[in-house]
Protein backbone atom coordinates (compact mmCIF):
# COMPACT_ATOMS: atom_id res chain seq x y z
CA UNK A 1 0.00 0.00 0.00
CA UNK A 2 1.59 3.40 -1.34
CA UNK A 3 2.31 5.94 1.34
CA UNK A 4 -0.51 8.21 2.11
CA UNK A 5 1.61 10.83 3.88
CA UNK A 6 -0.38 11.19 7.00
CA UNK A 7 2.06 12.56 9.07
CA UNK A 8 4.16 14.60 6.62
CA UNK A 9 3.83 16.92 3.53
CA UNK A 10 2.90 15.48 0.30
CA UNK A 11 5.67 15.72 -1.90
CA UNK A 12 5.94 17.51 -4.81
CA UNK A 13 6.29 14.99 -7.46
CA UNK A 14 2.91 13.35 -5.81
CA UNK A 15 0.78 16.24 -6.48
CA UNK A 16 -2.25 16.08 -8.77
CA UNK A 17 -3.60 19.00 -10.77
CA UNK A 18 -6.73 20.87 -10.01
CA UNK A 19 -9.52 19.08 -12.25
CA UNK A 20 -9.14 15.38 -10.06
CA UNK A 21 -9.22 17.19 -7.12
CA UNK A 22 -12.21 19.16 -7.82
CA UNK A 23 -14.06 15.93 -9.07
CA UNK A 24 -13.15 14.42 -5.31
CA UNK A 25 -15.22 17.20 -3.73
CA UNK A 26 -17.72 17.31 -6.12
CA UNK A 27 -18.46 13.46 -5.26
CA UNK A 28 -18.37 14.57 -1.87
CA UNK A 29 -21.04 17.23 -2.18
CA UNK A 30 -23.34 15.16 -3.80
CA UNK A 31 -25.02 12.76 -1.36
CA UNK A 32 -28.66 12.19 0.10
CA UNK A 33 -28.34 15.02 3.11
CA UNK A 34 -28.63 17.81 0.08
CA UNK A 35 -31.10 16.11 -1.93
CA UNK A 36 -33.02 16.38 1.40
CA UNK A 37 -32.68 19.64 1.80
CA UNK A 38 -33.13 20.62 -1.57
CA UNK A 39 -36.65 18.86 -1.67
CA UNK A 40 -37.39 21.08 1.81
CA UNK A 41 -35.88 24.35 0.31
CA UNK A 42 -38.03 23.68 -3.10
CA UNK A 43 -41.12 23.20 -1.51
CA UNK A 44 -40.38 26.38 1.37
CA UNK A 45 -39.56 29.21 -1.12
CA UNK A 46 -40.62 30.49 -5.28
CA UNK A 47 -38.09 28.33 -7.17
CA UNK A 48 -36.43 31.36 -8.79
CA UNK A 49 -35.46 32.72 -5.28
CA UNK A 50 -34.21 29.23 -4.30
CA UNK A 51 -31.86 29.28 -7.22
CA UNK A 52 -30.45 32.50 -6.04
CA UNK A 53 -29.71 31.42 -2.61
CA UNK A 54 -28.02 28.35 -3.80
CA UNK A 55 -25.54 30.21 -6.10
CA UNK A 56 -25.24 32.58 -3.63
CA UNK A 57 -24.30 30.30 -0.61
CA UNK A 58 -22.13 28.01 -2.60
CA UNK A 59 -19.77 30.87 -4.11
CA UNK A 60 -19.18 32.02 -0.15
CA UNK A 61 -18.54 28.41 0.53
CA UNK A 62 -16.15 28.27 -2.19
CA UNK A 63 -14.69 31.29 -1.52
CA UNK A 64 -13.86 29.82 2.04
CA UNK A 65 -12.77 26.06 0.80
CA UNK A 66 -10.16 28.09 -1.23
CA UNK A 67 -9.23 30.26 1.62
CA UNK A 68 -8.67 26.98 3.84
CA UNK A 69 -7.37 24.55 0.71
CA UNK A 70 -4.29 27.26 -0.16
CA UNK A 71 -2.70 26.39 2.81
CA UNK A 72 -3.06 23.22 2.68
CA UNK A 73 -1.29 23.12 -1.01
CA UNK A 74 1.28 25.32 0.73
CA UNK A 75 2.03 23.07 3.58
CA UNK A 76 1.53 19.55 1.86
CA UNK A 77 -0.06 18.65 5.25
CA UNK A 78 -3.35 17.25 6.72
CA UNK A 79 -5.50 19.24 8.55
CA UNK A 80 -4.31 17.94 11.70
CA UNK A 81 -0.56 18.25 11.20
CA UNK A 82 -1.62 21.91 10.65
CA UNK A 83 -2.96 21.89 13.89
CA UNK A 84 0.00 20.12 15.90
CA UNK A 85 2.28 23.56 14.28
CA UNK A 86 -1.02 25.99 15.17
CA UNK A 87 -1.65 24.31 18.50
CA UNK A 88 1.67 22.54 19.53
CA UNK A 89 2.33 19.05 19.77
CA UNK A 90 -0.38 18.51 23.11
CA UNK A 91 -2.88 21.05 21.76
CA UNK A 92 -3.10 19.58 18.27
CA UNK A 93 -4.21 16.18 20.07
CA UNK A 94 -7.17 17.84 21.46
CA UNK A 95 -7.90 19.27 18.01
CA UNK A 96 -7.90 16.47 16.02
CA UNK A 97 -9.87 14.64 19.19
CA UNK A 98 -12.55 16.59 18.15
CA UNK A 99 -12.04 16.44 14.05
CA UNK A 100 -12.00 12.39 14.82
CA UNK A 101 -15.10 12.02 17.04
CA UNK A 102 -17.30 14.40 15.01
CA UNK A 103 -16.37 12.71 11.57
CA UNK A 104 -16.63 9.14 12.68
CA UNK A 105 -19.89 9.94 14.32
CA UNK A 106 -20.98 11.42 11.13
CA UNK A 107 -19.77 8.25 9.19
CA UNK A 108 -22.13 6.35 11.22
CA UNK A 109 -24.92 8.89 10.91
CA UNK A 110 -24.50 8.41 7.46
CA UNK A 111 -23.99 5.15 7.38
CA UNK A 112 -27.54 4.88 8.74
CA UNK A 113 -28.99 7.50 6.83
CA UNK A 114 -27.60 5.33 3.44
CA UNK A 115 -29.33 1.78 5.18
CA UNK A 116 -32.68 3.19 5.81
CA UNK A 117 -32.53 5.01 2.48
CA UNK A 118 -31.19 1.71 0.47
CA UNK A 119 -34.19 -0.61 2.38
CA UNK A 120 -36.55 1.85 0.92
CA UNK A 121 -34.91 1.40 -2.85
CA UNK A 122 -34.45 -2.46 -2.59
CA UNK A 123 -38.22 -2.80 -1.18
CA UNK A 124 -39.67 -0.19 -3.63
CA UNK A 125 -37.72 -2.22 -6.71
CA UNK A 126 -37.26 -5.52 -5.81
CA UNK A 127 -39.57 -6.63 -3.13
CA UNK A 128 -36.85 -7.72 -1.25
CA UNK A 129 -36.90 -6.75 2.80
CA UNK A 130 -33.42 -6.95 3.54
CA UNK A 131 -32.71 -5.74 7.36
CA UNK A 132 -31.10 -2.53 7.80
CA UNK A 133 -28.68 -3.10 10.00
CA UNK A 134 -27.64 -5.70 7.45
CA UNK A 135 -27.73 -2.77 4.91
CA UNK A 136 -25.55 -0.64 7.32
CA UNK A 137 -23.30 -3.10 7.34
CA UNK A 138 -22.41 -3.71 3.89
CA UNK A 139 -22.44 0.00 3.07
CA UNK A 140 -20.14 0.84 6.61
CA UNK A 141 -17.52 -1.61 4.51
CA UNK A 142 -17.82 -0.49 1.29
CA UNK A 143 -17.61 3.23 2.46
CA UNK A 144 -14.77 2.58 4.79
CA UNK A 145 -12.54 0.42 2.68
CA UNK A 146 -11.95 3.23 -0.02
CA UNK A 147 -10.94 5.37 3.19
CA UNK A 148 -8.14 2.37 4.37
CA UNK A 149 -6.71 2.97 1.07
CA UNK A 150 -5.99 6.63 1.08
CA UNK A 151 -6.53 9.07 -1.16
CA UNK A 152 -5.62 7.82 -4.41
CA UNK A 153 -8.35 5.06 -4.01
CA UNK A 154 -10.73 8.30 -3.34
CA UNK A 155 -9.52 9.99 -6.26
CA UNK A 156 -10.17 6.56 -8.50
CA UNK A 157 -13.75 6.13 -6.89
CA UNK A 158 -14.69 9.90 -8.26
CA UNK A 159 -12.94 9.98 -10.91
CA UNK A 160 -15.80 6.97 -12.52
CA UNK A 161 -18.81 7.81 -10.09
CA UNK A 162 -18.68 11.74 -10.66
CA UNK A 163 -19.71 11.09 -14.58
CA UNK A 164 -22.17 8.13 -13.74
CA UNK A 165 -23.81 10.24 -10.94
CA UNK A 166 -24.11 13.41 -13.08
CA UNK A 167 -25.49 11.04 -16.14
CA UNK A 168 -27.80 9.03 -13.92
CA UNK A 169 -29.26 12.41 -12.04
CA UNK A 170 -29.92 14.13 -15.43
CA UNK A 171 -31.69 11.27 -16.88
CA UNK A 172 -33.93 11.64 -14.02
CA UNK A 173 -34.26 15.41 -14.27
CA UNK A 174 -35.52 14.60 -18.13
CA UNK A 175 -37.45 12.10 -17.95
CA UNK A 176 -39.34 14.11 -14.95
CA UNK A 177 -40.01 16.55 -17.22
CA UNK A 178 -41.21 14.82 -19.88
CA UNK A 179 -43.77 12.94 -17.49
CA UNK A 180 -44.53 15.83 -15.57
CA UNK A 181 -43.91 19.23 -17.25
CA UNK A 182 -42.41 22.15 -16.30
CA UNK A 183 -45.67 24.37 -14.61
CA UNK A 184 -45.01 23.15 -11.04
CA UNK A 185 -41.64 24.93 -10.76
CA UNK A 186 -42.93 28.46 -11.09
CA UNK A 187 -46.41 27.64 -8.91
CA UNK A 188 -46.79 29.68 -5.73
CA UNK A 189 -45.21 28.55 -2.74
CA UNK A 190 -46.00 29.30 0.85
CA UNK A 191 -42.61 31.10 1.84
CA UNK A 192 -40.79 28.93 4.67
CA UNK A 193 -37.25 30.22 3.92
CA UNK A 194 -36.10 34.08 3.88
CA UNK A 195 -33.53 34.88 1.22
CA UNK A 196 -30.87 35.26 3.90
CA UNK A 197 -32.03 32.29 5.67
CA UNK A 198 -31.97 29.94 2.98
CA UNK A 199 -28.27 31.13 2.37
CA UNK A 200 -27.12 30.81 5.61
CA UNK A 201 -28.13 26.93 5.48
CA UNK A 202 -26.91 26.24 1.90
CA UNK A 203 -23.43 27.43 3.22
CA UNK A 204 -24.13 25.30 6.33
CA UNK A 205 -24.29 21.76 4.45
CA UNK A 206 -20.79 21.90 3.53
CA UNK A 207 -18.77 24.34 5.61
CA UNK A 208 -17.23 21.35 7.86
CA UNK A 209 -15.86 20.19 4.37
CA UNK A 210 -14.35 23.44 3.40
CA UNK A 211 -12.65 23.88 7.23
CA UNK A 212 -11.19 20.25 6.41
CA UNK A 213 -9.89 21.10 2.82
CA UNK A 214 -6.47 20.69 3.83
CA UNK A 215 -7.05 17.26 3.97
CA UNK A 216 -7.52 16.38 0.28
CA UNK A 217 -5.76 20.01 -1.16
CA UNK A 218 -2.27 18.96 0.15
CA UNK A 219 -2.12 17.23 -3.02
CA UNK A 220 -2.82 20.07 -5.44
CA UNK A 221 0.50 20.51 -7.56
CA UNK A 222 0.13 24.09 -7.23
CA UNK A 223 -1.62 27.26 -5.00
CA UNK A 224 -3.77 27.65 -7.99
CA UNK A 225 -4.85 23.72 -8.31
CA UNK A 226 -5.94 23.92 -5.19
CA UNK A 227 -7.51 27.27 -5.20
CA UNK A 228 -9.53 26.16 -8.48
CA UNK A 229 -10.36 22.73 -7.28
CA UNK A 230 -11.89 23.64 -3.72
CA UNK A 231 -13.73 26.90 -5.47
CA UNK A 232 -15.24 24.82 -8.02
CA UNK A 233 -15.41 21.30 -6.31
CA UNK A 234 -17.45 22.96 -3.22
CA UNK A 235 -19.56 25.56 -5.79
CA UNK A 236 -20.42 23.01 -8.14
CA UNK A 237 -20.65 19.90 -5.61
CA UNK A 238 -22.23 21.78 -2.91
CA UNK A 239 -25.10 23.19 -5.18
CA UNK A 240 -25.82 20.67 -8.29
CA UNK A 241 -27.61 17.94 -5.83
CA UNK A 242 -29.59 20.97 -4.11
CA UNK A 243 -30.46 22.48 -7.29
CA UNK A 244 -31.62 18.60 -8.66
CA UNK A 245 -33.98 17.87 -5.44
CA UNK A 246 -35.60 20.96 -6.28
CA UNK A 247 -36.34 20.65 -9.37
CA UNK A 248 -37.60 16.81 -8.96
CA UNK A 249 -39.40 17.62 -5.80
CA UNK A 250 -41.57 20.94 -7.51
CA UNK A 251 -42.66 19.03 -10.53
CA UNK A 252 -43.26 15.70 -9.08
CA UNK A 253 -44.51 17.10 -5.49
CA UNK A 254 -42.18 14.83 -3.75
CA UNK A 255 -39.39 15.17 -1.50
CA UNK A 256 -38.78 11.12 -1.23
CA UNK A 257 -35.63 10.53 -3.14
CA UNK A 258 -36.39 6.92 -3.66
CA UNK A 259 -39.89 7.13 -4.50
CA UNK A 260 -39.00 9.99 -7.45
CA UNK A 261 -36.68 7.37 -8.56
CA UNK A 262 -38.75 4.83 -9.01
CA UNK A 263 -41.58 7.24 -10.33
CA UNK A 264 -39.75 7.63 -13.72
CA UNK A 265 -38.22 4.51 -14.28
CA UNK A 266 -35.03 4.50 -12.89
CA UNK A 267 -35.49 1.95 -10.36
CA UNK A 268 -32.33 0.07 -10.54
CA UNK A 269 -29.72 3.19 -11.71
CA UNK A 270 -31.73 5.00 -8.90
CA UNK A 271 -30.21 2.45 -6.19
CA UNK A 272 -26.63 2.83 -7.74
CA UNK A 273 -27.58 6.46 -7.49
CA UNK A 274 -27.89 6.45 -4.00
CA UNK A 275 -24.86 3.57 -3.41
CA UNK A 276 -22.44 5.51 -4.83
CA UNK A 277 -23.85 9.18 -3.57
CA UNK A 278 -23.12 7.87 0.25
CA UNK A 279 -20.07 6.24 -0.68
CA UNK A 280 -18.76 9.13 -2.66
CA UNK A 281 -19.12 10.99 0.45
CA UNK A 282 -18.99 9.00 3.24
CA UNK A 283 -15.63 7.58 2.74
CA UNK A 284 -14.03 11.20 3.15
CA UNK A 285 -15.32 11.06 6.54
CA UNK A 286 -13.92 8.23 7.62
CA UNK A 287 -10.10 9.09 5.74
CA UNK A 288 -9.99 12.47 7.33
CA UNK A 289 -11.10 10.73 10.87
CA UNK A 290 -7.90 8.23 10.48
CA UNK A 291 -5.76 11.54 9.20
CA UNK A 292 -6.84 13.19 13.01
CA UNK A 293 -6.40 9.89 14.65
CA UNK A 294 -3.15 9.45 13.43
CA UNK A 295 -1.76 12.50 14.98
CA UNK A 296 -3.23 11.60 18.30
CA UNK A 297 -1.70 8.14 18.17
CA UNK A 298 1.22 8.82 16.18
CA UNK A 299 2.76 5.32 16.48
CA UNK A 300 0.07 3.71 14.99
CA UNK A 301 -0.28 3.00 11.16
CA UNK A 302 -2.72 5.53 9.50
CA UNK A 303 -4.36 2.23 8.11
CA UNK A 304 -5.00 0.87 11.24
CA UNK A 305 -6.83 3.68 13.03
CA UNK A 306 -9.06 4.60 9.39
CA UNK A 307 -9.95 0.80 10.36
CA UNK A 308 -10.70 1.56 13.87
CA UNK A 309 -13.04 4.88 12.82
CA UNK A 310 -14.85 3.22 10.44
CA UNK A 311 -16.14 0.02 12.20
CA UNK A 312 -17.13 1.95 15.34
CA UNK A 313 -18.81 4.13 12.71
CA UNK A 314 -20.61 0.82 10.92
CA UNK A 315 -21.59 -0.28 14.46
CA UNK A 316 -23.26 2.53 15.30
CA UNK A 317 -25.05 2.36 12.02
CA UNK A 318 -25.52 -1.63 12.23
CA UNK A 319 -26.50 -0.81 15.89
CA UNK A 320 -29.39 1.79 15.09
CA UNK A 321 -27.74 3.79 17.89
CA UNK A 322 -27.06 7.17 15.32
CA UNK A 323 -30.20 8.47 15.92
CA UNK A 324 -29.84 9.27 19.58
CA UNK A 325 -26.60 11.25 19.56
CA UNK A 326 -26.65 13.36 16.58
CA UNK A 327 -27.32 16.34 18.76
CA UNK A 328 -23.84 15.48 20.78
CA UNK A 329 -22.19 15.40 17.22
CA UNK A 330 -23.78 18.78 16.29
CA UNK A 331 -22.14 20.08 19.50
CA UNK A 332 -18.70 18.61 18.71
CA UNK A 333 -19.35 20.04 15.03
CA UNK A 334 -19.26 23.85 16.69
CA UNK A 335 -15.63 23.04 17.53
CA UNK A 336 -14.51 22.69 14.06
CA UNK A 337 -15.12 25.92 12.07
CA UNK A 338 -13.23 27.56 14.42
CA UNK A 339 -10.19 25.77 13.79
CA UNK A 340 -10.01 26.31 10.47
CA UNK A 341 -10.19 30.37 11.77
CA UNK A 342 -7.16 29.84 14.07
CA UNK A 343 -4.87 27.74 11.14
CA UNK A 344 -5.55 30.49 8.50
CA UNK A 345 -5.31 33.52 10.37
CA UNK A 346 -1.53 31.66 11.27
CA UNK A 347 -0.73 31.28 7.78
CA UNK A 348 -1.93 34.61 6.37
CA UNK A 349 -0.51 36.68 9.19
CA UNK A 350 1.89 35.21 10.87
CA UNK A 351 3.48 33.16 7.41
CA UNK A 352 4.68 29.79 6.02
CA UNK A 353 7.71 30.14 8.76
CA UNK A 354 5.31 29.25 11.13
CA UNK A 355 4.53 25.97 9.85
CA UNK A 356 8.05 24.84 8.40
CA UNK A 357 9.94 25.23 11.59
CA UNK A 358 10.75 22.93 14.52
CA UNK A 359 7.83 22.81 16.29
CA UNK A 360 9.11 22.43 20.64
CA UNK A 361 6.12 23.82 22.13
CA UNK A 362 3.43 21.26 23.41
CA UNK A 363 0.82 23.82 24.13
CA UNK A 364 0.09 26.90 22.37
CA UNK A 365 -1.67 28.50 24.75
CA UNK A 366 -3.33 31.88 22.21
CA UNK A 367 -4.36 29.43 19.79
CA UNK A 368 -6.07 27.68 21.67
CA UNK A 369 -7.92 31.04 23.40
CA UNK A 370 -8.61 31.57 19.96
CA UNK A 371 -10.36 28.42 19.00
CA UNK A 372 -12.15 28.59 22.50
CA UNK A 373 -14.09 31.87 21.64
CA UNK A 374 -14.62 30.89 18.62
CA UNK A 375 -16.78 27.98 19.72
CA UNK A 376 -18.30 29.84 22.44
CA UNK A 377 -19.34 32.49 19.30
CA UNK A 378 -20.77 29.30 17.86
CA UNK A 379 -22.78 28.23 21.03
CA UNK A 380 -23.83 31.88 21.21
CA UNK A 381 -25.67 32.68 18.10
CA UNK A 382 -26.81 28.88 17.40
CA UNK A 383 -29.97 27.92 16.60
CA UNK A 384 -31.57 26.71 19.86
CA UNK A 385 -32.59 23.97 21.35
CA UNK A 386 -28.62 23.00 21.19
CA UNK A 387 -27.32 26.56 21.02
CA UNK A 388 -28.27 29.66 22.99
CA UNK A 389 -29.38 31.63 19.99
CA UNK A 390 -28.43 34.86 21.81
CA UNK A 391 -27.57 37.20 18.67
CA UNK A 392 -26.71 36.77 15.04
CA UNK A 393 -23.27 38.08 13.53
CA UNK A 394 -23.33 36.72 10.05
CA UNK A 395 -26.80 34.24 10.77
CA UNK A 396 -24.26 31.32 10.27
CA UNK A 397 -22.80 30.44 13.49
CA UNK A 398 -20.28 28.16 12.00
CA UNK A 399 -19.32 30.95 9.81
CA UNK A 400 -19.69 33.63 12.78
CA UNK A 401 -17.09 31.03 14.98
CA UNK A 402 -14.29 30.61 11.90
CA UNK A 403 -14.73 34.66 11.41
CA UNK A 404 -13.84 35.61 15.47
CA UNK A 405 -11.44 32.65 16.04
CA UNK A 406 -9.59 34.39 12.47
CA UNK A 407 -9.75 37.64 14.28
CA UNK A 408 -8.51 36.94 17.62
CA UNK A 409 -5.60 34.46 16.10
CA UNK A 410 -4.57 37.47 13.64
CA UNK A 411 -4.60 40.36 17.21
CA UNK A 412 -2.72 38.03 18.79
CA UNK A 413 0.10 37.52 16.69
CA UNK A 414 0.08 41.70 15.13
CA UNK A 415 -0.03 42.62 18.79
CA UNK A 416 2.09 40.01 20.42
CA UNK A 417 4.27 39.83 17.91
CA UNK A 418 5.32 36.34 19.48
CA UNK A 419 5.26 33.64 16.66
CA UNK A 420 7.52 31.49 18.25
CA UNK A 421 4.89 31.02 20.76
CA UNK A 422 1.74 31.08 18.41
Amino acid sequence: MKNDYAREAVPMNERKKWFSISLVWIAVGIDLSAMLFGAELGAGMAFEDALIAVLIGSTILGVLAAFCAYVGAVTGLSTSMISKFTFGSAGAKLVSLFLAISLLGWFGVQTGFFAENAFAAIKGVAGWDIPIPVLAGIGGVLMMTTAVFGYRAIEKLSSWSVPLLLILVILSVIFAINKFGTSKLSAPVENVFSLGMAISLVISVFVVGAVISPDISRWARTKKDAVLASFFGFFFGNSFMIVIAMILSRIMDESDLTTIMITVGLGVPGILVLILAQWTTNTSNAYSSGLSLSVIFSKTNKVVLTLIAGTIGTLLAVFGIYDYFIDFLTIMTMFIAPIGGVYTASYYIGGISLFTKENHYTIKLLPLIAWALGTLISWLTMEGPIGLELFKLTTISSVDSFLVAFIFQALFLLVLKKKEIL
